[in-house]
């Protein structure tokens, strides 16, 4: 159930995974920014664009405009995000300056008319319409106005400004990625052609598990490997957290008791009419997919209901003084919570322990003596309160401590050895009985191996099913598509040992499928184009531009302090 729940999370939680407006990173990795940032505290010089000396107006409605931008693409408010940075913001906006400021050169106007008919189907996005509950299809603009935009600070006057810029953005790309969309139907054709045309092959693979049998583990001998590696083995630094685990299933029984008071089935039929289609897809039924949704909101609420005890053992937490890490695990029996101690884990680690609430390990990275425990954490499972118990530095263990681990490494190792060895071999061998006249079939019998028959891919295939984890598509498409038809590729290495492709012929194309598929193929070849060729403009505008912003500056600055 866990896994349909981040599945469909795209209509239950409002979640962030990255900005879109800008998709590119350009100057702005000298460091991190100065915590003087000039726009974000108002006042001061913001530099130029273009010879054009930034105001602290206009710096102002572009932040605006990237403010907007965000709530209306993902249905929050950036300061909602830790994902967005204080650099990030500063970042967007003066990109949102740049590319504002080059419309202006170049003219671009958008009718007042256009932006009154864009606002409208604005309002009509999920992201605005979920602010208002799932069963809203539509947002009044003056409901939006007055429960959106001016709690924050936004009037209607913001809002029509942000979809004018929207629509000026969309046609600055329009216009400066236009040469990227001239290319020629004959020129399309032949790159579908490439890209969908499927090859017949047959290969011999050499899986390091066949040789692992071959390999005896002397002790002095891995005794050696260990040391000669032992580098490999060092531990990072790590931690271990005390927690406390508000679970999911809990709150179940409560869910579907506050469920019961309301009109559930309404609310079910509801989401299944606005998301039933895409969300729900795979479902056999629409009842399958009914029955879905009404679990997933129990669940929904589950994690809401979760959540209050979670809050109040946070607030009752962090008015214990002094603050010490004693203070959790006395709370916890205080109030009769049961806590429990991690293992200890890495910061790029991916505990099972916390598996349904990988955020854990972020957050507890920045737990230290002055904060020791952590705000509610959520996760998939319920709601976690974590707290730092002891920082392991990194070591080498003994090697008493992790011989097994080292035994088992030293046998990939001999075994890896081994079936490249033999895969080596067996391409020199071939290749001379394919001299001589030999199939690539009864030149593999002939040295023991009966080769495989792969089902036909092309460019674009993502997978080839027989070849399952012994080798990676890339490199089947490689050894295939740098062959020509009758021809065998080398040994190629892999991770599982590796194979040898023999590339039987090149397939014809179903005319009937291409015929149907080239025109949007040809449409969206023009528009991949056309935005390459935008972004590569506002690469090197960027890289140009901003280098006179107060912006650039403090990244500068940022990094001349960084060790």
């Amino acid at each position: 159930m866990i896994g349909t729940i981040r599945k469909h999370s795209s209509w239950l939680w409002w979640v962030i995974a990255g900005l879109t407006i800008i998709s590119f990173v350009v100057f702005m990795g000298y460091g991190p920014a100065s915590r003087a940032n000039r726009g974000l505290n108002g006042g001061g010089d913001y530099g130029t664009i273009y010879g054009h000396e930034i105001t602290a107006e206009e710096y102002t409605a572009a932040l605006r405009d990237f403010s907007l931008h965000v709530l209306f693409n993902y249905g929050q408010w950036p300061e909602n995000n830790p994902s967005i940075t204080r650099n990030v913001i500063e970042q967007q906006t003066y990109l949102q300056l740049m590319l504002s400021q080059k419309a202006k050169d170049l003219g671009i106007y958008v009718p007042e008319s256009v932006v009154v008919s864009v606002a409208g189907q604005m309002l009509q996005s999920q992201a605005v319409t979920r602010l208002f509950g799932n069963s809203v299809h539509s947002v009044p603009a003056d409901q939006f106005v007055e429960r959106v935009l001016k709690p924050h600070g936004y009037n209607d006057d913001d809002f029509r400004q942000y979809v004018r810029s929207e629509l000026t953005l969309q046609q600055l790309q329009m216009t400066l990625g236009l040469s990227g969309g001239l290319i020629t139907p004959q020129e399309a054709a032949a790159l579908y052609d490439r890209e969908y045309q499927e090859v017949s092959t047959e290969a011999v693979f050499f899986s390091v598990s066949n040789y692992l049998a071959q390999v005896k583990a002397a002790p002095a001998e891995v005794g050696q490997f260990f040391t000669n590696n032992m580098a490999a083995y060092r531990e990072p630094d790590r931690l271990q957290v005390n927690y406390v685990w508000f679970n999911l299933t809990n709150f179940l029984a409560q869910s579907k008791a506050e469920w019961a008071k309301t009109n559930l089935e309404e609310t079910v039929s509801s989401i299944y009419a606005q998301y039933g289609a895409t969300e729900f897809a795979s479902a056999k039924t629409p009842e399958d997919a009914k029955a879905q949704i009404r679990e997933l909101l129990i669940h929904q609420r589950a994690l809401a209901d979760a959540a209050a005890p979670a809050r109040d053992f946070v607030t009752a937490l962090f008015a214990m003084d002094p603050v010490k890490p004693e203070n959790f695990s006395a709370l916890a029996k205080q109030k009769g919570l049961a806590f429990r101690t991690s293992a200890p884990f890495a910061e790029d680690a991916k505990p099972d322990e916390f598996s349904e609430a990988p955020s854990i390990v972020k957050t507890a990275f920045t737990l230290n003596a002055d904060t020791p425990y952590s705000d509610a954490v959520q996760g998939d499972d319920g709601i976690y309160v974590i707290a730092l118990a002891n920082r392991l530095p990194s070591a080498i263990p003994p090697f008493d401590q992790i011989s097994g681990r080292v035994v088992r490494d030293f046998q990939m190792q001999q075994a890896v050895a081994l079936a490249r060895e033999a895969g080596t071999n067996f391409y020199i061998s071939v290749s001379v009985q394919i001299a001589a006249g030999k199939s690539f079939a009864q030149a593999a019998i002939a040295e023991g191996r009966a080769p495989e028959i792969l089902s036909p891919f092309s460019l674009s295939s993502d997978a080839v099913p027989e070849a399952g984890d012994r080798a990676e598509i890339r490199d089947l498409k490689n050894a295939a598509f740098n062959n020509r038809a009758g021809g065998v590729s080398r040994f190629i290495p892999t991770d599982d040992g590796g194979f040898v492709l023999s590339v039987n012929s090149l397939l014809p194309l179903d005319k009937t499928k291409r015929a149907k598929e080239l025109p949007e193929f040809i449409t969206q070849m023009r528009r991949g184009r056309e935005n390459e060729v935008f972004n590569l403009w506002i690469n090197t505008e960027a890289n140009r531009e901003l280098r006179n912003t107060a912006f650039f500056r403090e990244q500068q600055a940022g990094a001349a302090k960084s060790p």
